[in-house]
């Protein structure tokens, strides 16, 4: 269930690569708790909202705030660490290391030790080490990913590599998990697996989720609040049944098609 304070707000968000307009005016309220979705066709600037959230880029106008603070032209790593986890429409790993690596990499932001007690060992690097690998191989248990976790990700099968992002997204312990097309490369028998498997997470964690999701199926059933933008602007926003119905929905995503 969703609760009444607003993590994450957005205000008259705007933003250009030279002389594209790329987004217009673009708000959000979005509630402690809460599944909401952001659709639109291909190029209609939905992932350079999550871009501008991440600190990928800076806003040529408008403002980000999360949890309070205006987090407007955070560089990535420092979006991270105030506890924002983002996955990719195309999977980003490590293909080189382990699984297990990659949870654990993920957690460096916030070591309690400097470069001279890796380089000598120091009982304080000995047990950051012991508490980030017994916390990463926690995280794997509760993924059923323990058996991969010595395998390299380019090895395993495309379903386990987008687990594993999310997972490496979660080590962050994230109030905000932002999920960018988590059903690309997905067969439509899997879907239903991949709702559970978001429901699971949303319940298990107590995390706030905002995706980006071109199946239908997916969005209408996980998620309680849905806008709608087309080329840079929202069109549209609401409950799923609303949105489902709105002719300029229907026009810019699919058509003549019903949702």
């Amino acid at each position: 269930m969703s609760g009444t304070k607003t993590l994450l707000e957005i205000r008259h968000l705007t933003h250009r690569f030279g002389g594209l307009q790329a987004l217009t005016d673009i708000n959000v309220d979005l509630k402690e708790g809460e599944i909401a979705g952001l659709i639109g066709p291909n190029g209609a600037g939905k992932t350079t909202v999550f871009n501008l959230v991440s600190g990928f880029y800076v806003p040529s106008e408008g403002d980000i705030i999360f949890d309070g603070a205006r987090i407007n032209g955070f560089k990535p790593h420092k979006v991270a660490s105030m506890q924002i986890g983002r996955t990719f429409q195309n999977i980003r790993l490590w293909s080189d290391m382990t699984v297990l690596d990659n949870i654990c990499i993920s957690q460096y932001y916030h070591l309690g030790y400097k470069s001279g007690d890796a380089f000598f060992h120091t009982k304080k690097y000995r047990e950051q080490e012991k508490k980030i690998h017994e916390e990463a191989w926690q995280l794997l248990e509760k993924f059923k990913l323990e058996d991969s976790a010595l395998d390299f990700p380019r090895n395993l099968p495309y379903g386990i590599q987008r687990r594993v992002e999310i997972a490496r997204a979660l080590s962050l312990n994230p109030k905000l998990l932002l999920l960018d097309e988590p059903a690309a490369g997905l067969s439509t028998s899997d879907l239903e697996d991949l709702i559970n498997y978001i429901t699971w997470i949303h319940d298990t964690f107590h995390l706030t989720i905002w995706m980006i999701e071109h199946q239908m199926q997916v969005i209408m059933t996980l998620c309680n609040f849905i806008q709608v933008v087309d080329f840079g602007k929202e069109i549209a926003r609401g409950e799923p049944e609303k949105i489902q119905k709105n002719p300029a929905v229907i026009k810019a995503y699919l058509g003549n098609e019903t949702l």
